[in-house]
């Protein structure tokens, strides 16, 4: 936990301009993009930054500048501006990817703020709370209640953590953990959720909050998701998904 404080800590509190992209032509209007992009400004702004900090603006754009981060809609990890750097753009810079037609029956807009939430608190997805001296959990936001939503503007949006989830102290009654309210304790999960979490200093390991909910993601294509990176022996190709990798 202390590594991922000092991190955070050192950020400027300059908003950070996130350039969201579309190249999902097929499922995504530029009408609908931009009104998500609206929507997911308005969550960020009255849910998100109150609780976690980090302003940030988003906005629609063909060519982002080059030192701008990146939001990017495709329509699958075919497309031939998927490749890259991994979780950083050409630039450098962090970028979270949202493929459509991969999500099935999850909204858009939940996968979006999502990849939002978590990009911005852990931009190189490479940060780990100490739940003790053994066990690390990774700093995912959304990841334990990934299939609760709420709703801002029309739209679906994640649910996600509070600060007080990475904090494995005993804390005062009525703590919240989660935004919704959900979770009762640091590190729990929803039925609907799941964990990444690293034993010994080099074991990855995935936990899920039910064996359905292990089945669902074992049957998702997880190709250029930023997470897919925290376990550099993960294979990241569809319908073959270890408990060795992240979400």
């Amino acid at each position: 936990m202390k590594k991922a404080r000092r991190a955070l800590l050192g950020r400027s509190l300059k908003p950070v301009r996130i350039a969201c992209i579309n190249y999902a032509e097929e499922t995504i209007s530029g009408r609908m993009m931009r009104e998500l992009t609206a929507a997911l400004q308005k969550c960020y702004d009255r849910h998100f930054l109150p609780v976690w900090g980090y302003p940030v603006d988003l906005y629609v754009t063909k060519t982002p500048k080059p030192a701008d981060w990146q939001l990017v809609y495709f329509d699958d990890a075919s497309h031939k501006n998927m490749l890259g750097r991994h979780e950083l753009t050409h630039q450098g810079q962090p970028i979270s990817k949202i493929f459509v037609k991969a999500l099935g029956d999850e909204p858009v807009s939940v996968a979006a703020s999502h990849e939002l939430f978590e990009m911005v608190l852990d931009p190189m997805a490479n940060l780990w709370a100490d739940k003790n001296p053994n066990t690390q959990y990774a700093y995912e936001v959304c990841d334990a209640v990934e299939e609760d939503s709420f709703h801002v503007s029309g739209f679906e949006m994640s649910n996600f953590v509070y600060p007080s989830w990475f904090e494995p102290f005993k804390h005062p009654r009525g703590t919240k953990f989660d935004h919704k309210g959900t979770l009762n304790e640091p590190f729990s999960m929803t039925e609907g959720g799941y964990v990444i979490k690293k034993v010994n200093g080099r074991k990855v390991i995935r936990a899920f909050g039910s064996p359905a909910k292990r089945r669902r993601f074992n049957a998702e294509d997880r190709r250029g998701h930023r997470s897919e990176f925290r376990d550099p022996q993960g294979k990241h190709h569809p319908g073959r998904r270890a408990d060795k990798k992240q979400g």
